[in-house]
Formats: C-alpha cells, sequence, structure tokens
C-alpha cells in the first residue's frame, strides 16, 4: 500500500524559507514522479514542482521557478521541497502526490494516483 505523509509547513514571513518534507512508502522508489501541487479555497490544485525518480528530471512552474527546488533522500525515501523568498500568494495547502511514471508533469493533479493529506503554509507579516 502507498502511503504519503506531508510535513514541515507553518508560518513565515515574505522573503521567509521553508522545507517541505513528503515519505513515502509502499513503492519502489526509482519507478515513480513525485510532485509539489498547492491549493488555495475555491481553486483547483496548482502544480509547483515535481520530479522524476529514474533520472532526477524536475520541473517548475513559472511562479516558482528560481524559488521552489525539489530533492531527494533515496535513501530515506523522502522528498523535499526547499522553498526560499516566499511570497504572500504561495500561501496554500500544499500535498504531495506520487505516480508510477517515467516522467513527472505538472498539467494536472489528475496525473497522480496517490496523495498525502497535506500541509499548510501561510505566508504573512
Amino acid at each position: 500500500e502507498v502511503q504519503v505523509v506531508e510535513s514541515g509547513g507553518g508560518l513565515v514571513q515574505p522573503g521567509g524559507s521553508l522545507r517541505l518534507s513528503c515519505a513515502a512508502s509502499g513503492f519502489s522508489f526509482d519507478n515513480y514522479a513525485i510532485a509539489w501541487f498547492r491549493q488555495v479555497p475555491g481553486k483547483d490544485r496548482e502544480g509547483t514542482s515535481c520530479i522524476t525518480l529514474s533520472d532526477g528530471n524536475t520541473h517548475y512552474a513559472d511562479s516558482v521557478q528560481g524559488r521552489f527546488t525539489i530533492s531527494t533522500d533515496d535513501a530515506k525515501n523522502t522528498v523535499y521541497l526547499q522553498m526560499n523568498s516566499l511570497k504572500p500568494e504561495d500561501t496554500a495547502v500544499y500535498y504531495c502526490g506520487v505516480n508510477r511514471a517515467l516522467y513527472c508533469t505538472l498539467i494536472s493533479d489528475l496525473e497522480y494516483d496517490y496523495w498525502g493529506q497535506g500541509t499548510r503554509v501561510t505566508v504573512s507579516s
């Protein structure tokens, strides 16, 4: 059974940083793609960053390019999202999605089969 657990959210001031963690289990870590989506009330989930575990290829949304970095710790079956230079518009619940795929995509959350419960990020002074 695939399990996904996010952590690391919280309250941070504009310009600050946070690191989110996505602990995944129940599958072979190197044959999957993992993405971070975020959601605010009344809107669909928006893809921010993703990584293909087999080759480490990454993709970022324009809105976070240069500020967010997705990485993995294979030994811990964990994917991280380092978020720097945070802005109030980054405020959202962040979800980690997992899909058995040879590539990752940010087009739609429907591409991902497994999700965690989410972790809330609030950027405010």
